[in-house]
């Protein structure tokens, strides 16, 4: 009986420690991720444009695919970045696209579904580059490089998602900058924002750790314009 107090204590001291060593595990993992977070921003900054009427001309946009549709609704993630492709193309500023996405299934078909939108605006069919295989944004950005031989192109997505994107173009000594178009104006600003930290560093993983590629590389498909300017 006289042990029952002596047990109780060191099973005490133990959760004690337990508990303190969880405590600062958890404090370094939050710790690392806001680290990594904010690395990938103040080190894309200067890449990034706001504002359409600042973008010098470039041969190749590089769109980021995302679904159309939410349901029944129209995903503003994806109209924004249509839209901006569009206006860049009548001002002169982009000439040719790649449009990079997922192609999961026949009735899924992100690639697609942006050309025939820029098809619908009056950009021509050669002007326009399907990357099938785009099915994460590290895939995207390598395979522009290693398939399409574009290594100097203009990145069109919303802000924190060009971040993310610039930030894999550098550690694969891509010359890319990224127009920054708008995102929706509702509550799942917040929640996306919080993603997107994980995203930042399951992209810090992937490059430095996992030294992952693209699920797909494939045969060399050189988006012709840029053959001719080298």
């Amino acid at each position: 009986m006289s042990s029952s107090p002596l047990r109780r204590q060191l099973i005490m001291k133990w959760l004690t420690r337990s508990l303190t060593v969880v405590a600062i595990l958890f404090v370094v993992f939050a710790s690392t991720i806001v680290l990594i977070d904010r690395i990938i921003s103040w080190q894309t900054r200067s890449s990034i444009y706001h504002d359409i009427a600042n973008v010098p001309k470039y041969d190749v946009g590089l769109v980021l695919g995302t679904s159309k549709y939410i349901g029944h609704t129209l995903n503003t993630y994806y109209s924004h970045r249509i839209n901006a492709a569009i206006e860049l193309h009548q001002q002169g500023k982009v000439k040719n696209f790649l449009l990079s996405g997922d192609n999961a299934h026949r009735s899924y078909n992100e690639p697609w579904t942006m050309k025939r939108d820029l098809l619908k605006a009056g950009i021509k069919e050669e002007n326009i580059h399907l990357d099938y295989a785009g099915f994460r944004t590290l895939d995207s950005i390598i395979r522009a490089k290693e398939i399409f031989l574009a290594n100097h192109f203009l990145i069109i997505t919303q802000d924190f998602h060009c971040e993310r994107a610039l930030y894999i173009a550098r550690y694969h000594h891509i010359n890319a900058q990224c127009l920054a178009v708008p995102g929706p104006q509702d509550s799942s600003g917040l929640s996306i924002r919080i993603r997107e930290v994980f995203a930042r560093s399951k992209a810090f993983l992937d490059l430095y750790i996992l030294h992952s590629q693209p699920k797909f590389l494939g045969p060399i498909k050189p988006i012709w314009e840029i053959k001719e300017a080298e």
